[in-house]
């Protein structure tokens, strides 16, 4: 039978997937979309806002969720520094998910539909792509740099004052 931690485990190790795949999701439509087609760059965007609020959001969700409730019921997680460091990049990708990927994309599809109907013009553009690459970047390496973290494990706990003064710890 499953214990709580594991099936906590299996339910993060999913949900990063899920993160991963739905930036490198948007990032494969955004790198074959073209202005030069406004029809067919309106149905890219659609579908990037579409595994956005489909696939990443509740994927980050889940994510943090699942992360923060791994530290609260597994006792050894309570002191190690990794998995705090895990949680604290965990809370700056949904920031950066919320803020610089969705937002951004949400942006994009509006920007796309002004362009269409001939409201807006394709330069436009240029300034909400860098900034949607730039956010999907930092989320990408956050995402892959929480896996690391998790995998290895490093031995990150807090300095005893007391140590650096005595080998044996701090006297009396």
């Amino acid at each position: 039978m499953l214990d709580t931690r594991r099936v906590l485990k299996i339910f993060h190790e999913l949900s990063s997937a899920g993160v991963i795949g739905a930036i490198a999701a948007n990032m494969v439509l955004l790198s074959v979309a073209s202005l030069s087609n406004v029809g067919e760059y309106l149905v890219v965007r659609r579908s990037m806002d579409a595994i956005a609020r489909l696939v990443l959001l509740p994927s980050i969700g889940v994510v943090l969720f699942t992360g923060v409730l791994a530290i609260a019921v597994h006792r050894p997680f309570h002191g190690a520094g990794w998995a705090w460091l895990k949680a604290i990049f965990g809370v700056s990708m949904l920031e950066g998910t919320l803020g610089a990927v969705n937002a951004t994309a949400r942006e994009g599809l509006q920007l796309a539909e002004q362009i269409a109907a001939g409201k807006a013009e394709p330069s436009a553009m240029n300034d909400v792509l860098r900034h949607e690459w730039a956010g999907m970047w930092v989320v990408l390496t956050l995402s892959i740099f929480n896996i690391v973290i998790g995998v290895w494990r490093p031995k990150l706990q807090r300095a005893n004052r007391g140590a650096a003064a005595s080998p044996t710890g701090p006297t009396a």
